[in-house]
């Protein structure tokens, strides 16, 4: 690394680079039998160079340093031009990111780990496949301005997905655990728990409602009220002029009680870090506030064309330019219980996952979704699975009159969240 970027600065005025290596194994547990293993190992680095003020990028899984710097110097020369300022050292927060237990577990460990969860799941009548997947890798960031730092990461993915053949109909429900660690019996309980409790649900087949009802979604199924405000909170997309929340920081735009963070500090989580892949200092940021629109996430580019600090979220690949992306969303959770939530509804939804979420205009907010799994809820009671129906709204509009925020945070991916309650949800039948 320091070879690397002592012979870039030699012909560009600043050089940044990232290393990051990654060692992966995956297996395949199937009716009580381990199907299939893979392993996968990557390392590759990441150059930038600042030449001629202009921006160049190369990548390479090689270790020639000479031709990783001819093709970033190759890069600029076409590059757009932009006053980037790389970060100087800075101090760090201490972040767990990595699992000794992970990152020696051995692959009898890790089948253990998937047949102690087939082991709960398994029912008759129902087909049961669990995936397990370990990595442990390094990230090495450095930069032409002395900062200079390296971090361990290993993450586990645990998931099943359970099908049921019952006639004509087919019933599919999946679920997963995340984390630097190896997830431990009251984790695997809980997701088995997870899983199951969305079969029995189904047990039962319900006619859907229609008109504007209210609607439960569970933290699998609010994919479709975030993925706009993850959109419309990228500093890029203000930049465009395509956000929605352009102009309008310290606008109240949601419900009081709806706050989301980026909060890049929890420990074990996937997407926690101490530093970006631009070598600044990670903080935890609120992009909503008590409904008030408080903050946009930006890598240094970005920041640099709108003149404000970058906030340290750049992730870089090994080939392609750092882009801001989100470390881990928290929506922070309320004090309803499931019970309460449920209970308060008359007739209306509580919808689990939606079908096509991340098609069409997303950042406009609008979404028309049919459901993949939902159930109908009448005076308080879960009747049964909802199959022809799609539910219809604007993410922002209904997520500004929240009918109550569960008191459970559920990690899906980089996002945690409770279950939400929304009034005024279109329901139709399909």
């Amino acid at each position: 690394m320091q070879r690397l970027l002592e012979q870039a600065s030699r012909r560009a005025e600043e050089a940044d680079a990232t290393v990051k290596s990654d060692e992966t194994v995956t297996l395949l547990v199937e009716s009580g039998q381990l199907t299939r293993t893979a392993w996968s190992q990557e390392r590759g680095t990441s150059l930038r160079v600042r030449s001629a003020g202009r921006i160049g990028v190369a990548g390479s899984t090689a270790a020639d340093t000479a031709a990783l710097i001819e093709a970033a110097l190759s890069s600029a020369a076409l590059g757009d031009e932009v006053d980037l300022l790389l970060p100087a050292p800075a101090p760090l927060p201490p972040v767990r990111t990595h699992s000794p237990a992970a990152e020696v577990a051995s692959v009898a460990d890790l089948a253990a780990l998937g047949q102690g969860l087939l082991e709960r799941l398994g029912r008759e009548g129902l087909q049961v496949n669990v995936t397990v997947e370990r990595s442990a890798g390094s990230v090495r960031v450095a930069n032409t301005r002395g900062v200079e730092a390296t971090y361990d990461v290993t993450a586990v993915t645990l998931a099943a997905e359970v099908t049921r053949v019952a006639g004509d109909g087919i019933l599919t429900v999946g679920d997963h655990y995340a984390g630097a660690d190896l997830p431990g019996e009251p984790a695997v309980s809980a997701l088995a728990e997870s899983i199951m409790r969305r079969v029995r649900w189904a047990e039962r087949s319900a006619t859907p409602p229609r008109g504007e009802l209210p609607v439960l979604f569970t933290p699998a199924g609010t994919a479709a009220l975030f993925l706009p405000i993850r959109q419309a909170c990228l500093g890029k997309a203000v930049l465009r002029g395509v956000s929605p929340f352009g102009g309008r920081l310290g606008e109240q735009a949601f419900d009081a009680s709806l706050t989301v963070t980026d909060d890049p500090w929890i420990p074990g989580a996937t997407g926690s870090r101490a530093i970006d892949d631009e070598g600044v200092a990670t903080r935890r940021l609120a992009l909503v506030r008590g409904g008030v629109i408080s903050g946009f996430i930006y890598d240094l580019e970005t920041a640099a064309l709108a003149a404000v600090p970058a906030t340290g979220h750049a992730r870089r690949h090994t080939f392609g330019k750092p882009q801001a992306s989100y470390s881990n969303l928290v929506v922070t959770p309320g004090r309803s219980t499931w019970e309460d939530l449920v209970g308060g509804i008359t007739d209306g939804l509580v919808v689990d996952e939606l079908i096509g979420v991340g098609q069409g205009n997303v950042i406009g907010g609008a979404f028309a979704h049919p459901v993949a799994l939902a159930y109908r809820v009448v005076n308080g009671e879960i009747t049964g699975r909802v199959k022809d129906a799609a539910v219809t709204g604007n993410a922002y509009e209904l997520l500004s009159r929240i009918g109550g925020l569960g008191r459970d945070l559920e990690r899906r991916g980089s996002l945690a969240v409770p279950p939400i309650l929304l009034e005024g949800v279109s329901v139709a039948p399909r």
